[in-house]
């Protein structure tokens, strides 16, 4: 009798669980992937009312997501738009041969509206990228450095040759069990890469290892430049950081890049770190993956 009474209790716990376990999944999975879950909304007890109000609050969660990117992107259109009107006047303005003065100021114009254009093309690129990431397979699958490599090298080429700097990448792991996405792997590396050409000197050198310790795969990208303080280090992965800073040449920087990429590398089960030995002192940046 006593076993027929705990067979039957934990029958029927296990009927009261699993609503809140179905619950749990479909909320881990949305927040997980924005995988919206078919939960049963047709009960009217207290767990069907739980269920069911899970259920509207995810798709009232997605639909708020998808209005508000529709608005951006509607909103970004606009405004690049107004910004194209007064830059085609100033380049009007040019091609007449004004004067100097006048020259200088459609000049002007030009370039503030190029930096206008730059940054609402910087956060669409934002909300598609944070997307993607968002909607990442979890799945582990096996990644080929050798077949990745080429395409890294095209993507880093030219920009390698405007400043003439050599790239030595080591390959010592060719093939791995990751959870990342290749091509979001190759956008990383691509991005650290030109962010090291971006801070190196002219004429120096950048290298890239991939290779594998302790059960970890690890990359790493080091360059020989700018450099950066160790307080500093929180700043470099911030959104739109303050810590944005011009090039060796000049180049401009968007302040979006290394955010983008470290939330890619952590929502892949990854760890992405920087180090540096102070100011005109190189860089070396980290990814690390559990094997």
């Amino acid at each position: 009798m006593t076993l027929l009474a705990t067979a039957i209790t934990l029958l029927v716990l296990n009927k009261l669980i699993k609503p809140i376990a179905t619950a749990s999944k479909a909320l881990d999975d949305y927040r997980a992937s924005r995988k919206v879950s078919a939960l049963p909304t047709d009960y009217t007890d207290e767990a069907g009312l739980l269920l069911c109000n899970i259920q509207e609050s995810i798709n009232e969660a997605e639909n708020f997501i998808n209005e508000k990117q529709d608005l951006v992107y509607m909103l970004s259109h606009d405004l690049k738009n107004f910004a194209g009107n007064p830059q085609g006047l100033a380049k009007l303005i040019i091609s007449e041969e004004p004067s100097e003065s006048v020259k200088n100021m459609a000049e002007l114009i030009c370039e503030s509206t190029e930096l206008q254009f730059r940054y609402i093309e910087n956060f669409i690129k934002l909300l598609k990228e944070q997307d993607d990431v968002v909607k990442v397979s979890q799945e582990v699958k096996a990644v080929l450095f050798s077949n990745i490599v080429p395409f890294i090298n095209e993507q880093v080429e030219q920009r390698l040759l405007d400043k003439n700097i050599k790239m030595d990448l080591v390959l010592e792991c060719n093939t791995a069990k990751l959870k990342i996405d290749e091509g979001l792997l190759v956008q990383v590396l691509v991005n650290l890469i030109s962010n090291a050409v971006k801070f190196s000197y002219f004429d120096s050198e950048i290298k890239v290892r991939i290779f594998s310790a302790d059960s970890k795969l690890i990359i790493t990208v080091k360059d020989y430049g700018m450099g950066f303080d160790r307080n500093q280090i929180e700043e470099l992965f911030k959104k739109f950081t303050k810590l944005s800073r011009l090039g060796t040449a000049n180049e401009g920087s968007t302040g979006i890049g290394l955010y983008l990429c470290k939330k890619i590398i952590e929502r892949n089960k990854g760890r992405l770190t920087a180090s540096s030995e102070g100011k005109n002192k190189g860089a070396e940046f980290k990814i690390e993956f559990d094997l």
